[in-house]
């Protein structure tokens, strides 16, 4: 395998650069400073919303690139590159389909928040580790703010009790299960290689010179974009099979090992 062309690493977060604890490691920020040193660009893509993500990377924010709200999103030293929001009867649509279900906790995200209903204590304090702005309203459908994503939890399976209800809105917007307890809903091309690659286009980085890493379906558009591509070994099936290679788990330094062997 040689790494020596690559000039862009794009690793999600949850599942792969955090570890189950929701941490970053210190040794992982040491290898940025090698990563910047050879002029080699950084790339954080989550469906997490951009302020929790850059509280989890706060110390290098202003050097990186940050995909957030699964592609709807892509901010970089705070300016806003790439916004992909849903439309309000979009919004509605959803809305309609996903509060009659039981035990679903619908989060419509914006920019700068996100709006949260005050059905649930439990969900509320887990909320907090993903959404460090939030408000909680009684009526989501009186928002009245652009909405670049919804993200539906279930306590114990967003697969098996969100998504076969939600996924007849694949016809007119991306419905994507993003994690073992979530599924996010945004506008079609809101996803993390859309995004990725008009990141790739403005900085004229081709297949053969990115490195991706990811662990979960909403990872699989960007993983396709790169001929090195990684899958975690906790990673979902699904992105077992479509990555190139695959690394140790989130638990195990499993990104670090690989960007250890790029520098």
């Amino acid at each position: 395998m040689d790494l020596s062309q690559i000039k862009m690493v794009v690793t999600d977060m949850d599942g792969t650069l955090l570890n189950s604890n929701h941490e970053v490691s210190p040794r992982f920020f040491e290898i940025f400073d090698e990563l910047r040193k050879k002029d080699i660009l950084f790339v954080a893509a989550s469906g997490r919303q951009y302020n929790s993500m850059v509280d989890k990377l706060h110390s290098i924010k202003d050097d990186i690139i940050v995909i957030a709200e699964n592609g709807a999103l892509v901010k970089q030293k705070g300016e806003v590159l790439l916004t992909t929001p849903i439309t309000k009867s979009e919004v509605d649509r959803i809305l309609d389909v996903v509060q009659p279900l039981s035990n679903a906790h619908p989060v419509l995200c914006s920019q700068n928040g996100a709006f949260a209903n005050p059905d649930s204590d439990d969900f509320l304090k887990l909320l907090k580790e993903y959404y460090s702005e939030f408000e909680v309203v009684e009526d989501q459908t009186k928002v009245d703010t652009e909405i670049l994503k919804i993200a539906i939890y279930h306590f114990e399976s967003s697969e098996r009790h969100i998504y076969p209800a939600v996924r007849s809105l694949e016809d007119s917007l991306k419905v994507k299960v993003s994690g073992a307890n979530w599924v996010d809903i945004s506008h079609q091309n809101a996803h993390k290689g859309y995004a990725l690659q008009k990141v790739m286009d403005q900085h004229q980085i081709t297949s053969n010179e990115v490195m991706v890493f990811g662990d979960y379906n909403n990872d699989l558009e960007m993983l396709q974009l790169s001929n090195y591509s990684f899958a975690m070994a906790n990673a979902h099936p699904n992105v077992l099979k479509i990555a190139q290679y695959t690394t140790a788990s989130n638990n195990e330094f499993g990104v670090e090992k690989v960007l250890e062997k790029l520098i």
